[in-house]
């Protein structure tokens, strides 16, 4: 085993829980179903997902299109805020609006978050040890989706808020040696009928 490889990083979000996040809707299994058989030729080395029911489903459904593709628990794929930001980092005119979302989480949320998204960016991200491209699926939240493609971006650390994602969206990350990150893949939902499209997002951003 000599050198790096490039790592392919494919992000989804859970598919759609019911009203209390116990589990996924019908719709939401569906849609992850659809997902695993949109990835039934991508050679995925593992499946990652966090802890959370709804994420864990969405795993397993997916999991069930593909071929002895292992389902990986990790807690760095969890729900949670990975950066709290303070006020003077953030633009003006919306700074009331963004610390008031914030607000909203319980502290022990807040406290924990930054190093759990630490260990994210240590666990699934940059290249790879060896010869061989990997090509991985993290089964994931909002908010840790978010904040893996402002990395990629070099964005400020606070602006994983306002990158949203669908429900059993399609987002692709390349980590190559001696290259920037890059975003091949962003919020694609073409696996999905019309219908399943755009859950989980705010009807205000429905296109």
């Amino acid at each position: 085993m000599t050198g790096t490889a490039a790592r392919y990083l494919y992000l989804t979000r859970h598919g759609e829980a019911s009203s209390d996040e116990s589990e996924l809707t019908e719709a939401g299994r569906r849609q992850a179903a659809l997902l695993g058989e949109r990835l039934r030729g991508v050679p995925l080395a593992a499946v990652h997902h966090g802890p959370l029911a709804r994420a864990e489903q969405t795993a397993r459904l997916i999991g069930e299109q593909l071929r002895d593709v292992p389902l990986r628990l990790t807690a760095a794929a969890g729900d949670y805020l990975p950066y709290v930001p303070r006020r003077e980092e953030l633009p003006s005119e919306s700074a009331d609006a963004l610390l008031g979302f914030l607000d909203r989480f319980p502290a022990e949320e807040r406290e924990q978050g930054p190093a759990l998204a630490a260990a994210a960016l240590a666990e699934f991200t940059g290249p790879v040890p060896g010869d061989e491209p990997r090509h991985e699926l993290l089964v994931t939240h909002n908010f840790l989706t978010g904040w893996l493609v402002r990395a990629a971006l070099d964005a400020p650390k606070w602006r994983w808020m306002g990158i949203n994602h669908a429900n059993a969206a399609l987002t692709v990350i390349r980590y190559a040696p001696g290259r920037a990150p890059a975003v091949l893949l962003f919020n694609d939902t073409g696996h999905l009928p019309a219908e399943l499209r755009w859950t989980g997002f705010p009807p205000e951003l429905h296109v």
